[in-house]
């Protein structure tokens, strides 16, 4: 299929299809939790270091990169909400702590639009803390540990703010940050997307590894 094909225009549920691998990384940072949890360091920092899987960095940087046509589609749609100055965008520009629970209450911890898991960045700061030589987290893209880059929760707009959209609950979803930082201030029209896919019928067993702040807050409760 190529940019001739008509089939290459038509809309997509995400920009691309996820990987298997990110599963395999998802599987790996939950048993790490788990052995954090259960005061086994030295595993939880092997299995950390094996979810920095080459190939999701590849996978996220097709998509959030330099352009790559093939994976970012964009089209011109006639009447189109313009860009609008940064003065007149709608505020606030991000959800408040009370709409990013109601979010994650509605959409769990997957993305909306490709599905894979997602973790906040809280607990990539936690991990990081606890076990900085398995989860590298530099100020460039190639020094990130590939997996929490790739499943580094976002909350984005479906109509882009930068286009008036609002920072509400129907205007909002929980997604990774390739599918965010790929489409940036398009509209979904403009990159050939579908709405975001309905939230799983049935709760995900995944936590986003949320536990992990919880065990933390108990312990400060404990201590206080």
């Amino acid at each position: 299929m190529g940019r001739n094909d008509s089939a290459f225009w038509l809309p997509r549920r995400c920009l691309r299809e996820p990987i298997p691998e990110i599963a395999d990384a998802q599987a790996l940072l939950d048993e790490a939790a788990n052995a954090h949890l259960s005061g086994k360091r030295a595993r939880a920092a092997a299995l950390i270091a094996a979810a920095n899987i080459p190939i999701i960095r590849d996978w996220t940087e097709s998509i959030w990169g330099r352009h790559n046509a093939s994976v970012l589609r964009i089209r011109k749609v006639p009447d189109a909400p313009p860009i609008q100055p940064v003065a007149l965008r709608p505020i606030p520009r991000h959800p408040n702590a009370l709409l990013k629970r109601r979010l994650i209450g509605r959409d769990g911890y997957h993305c909306r639009f490709c599905g894979i898991p997602v973790i906040d960045s809280s607990i990539r700061v936690l991990l990081r803390t606890e076990y900085p030589d398995a989860l590298c987290w530099g100020t460039k893209n190639f020094d990130q540990h590939a997996a929490f880059q790739c499943m580094w929760l976002q909350y984005d707009h479906v109509l882009p703010n930068g286009r008036g959209g609002e920072s509400t609950f129907e205007n909002m979803v929980v997604t990774c940050a390739p599918c965010n930082f790929g489409r940036m201030e398009r509209t979904l029209e403009e990159v050939g997307l579908l709405a975001p896919q309905p939230p799983t019928p049935s709760p995900s067993k995944w936590d986003g590894l949320a536990r992990l702040n919880r065990r933390v807050k108990g312990l400060e409760s404990e201590t206080n």
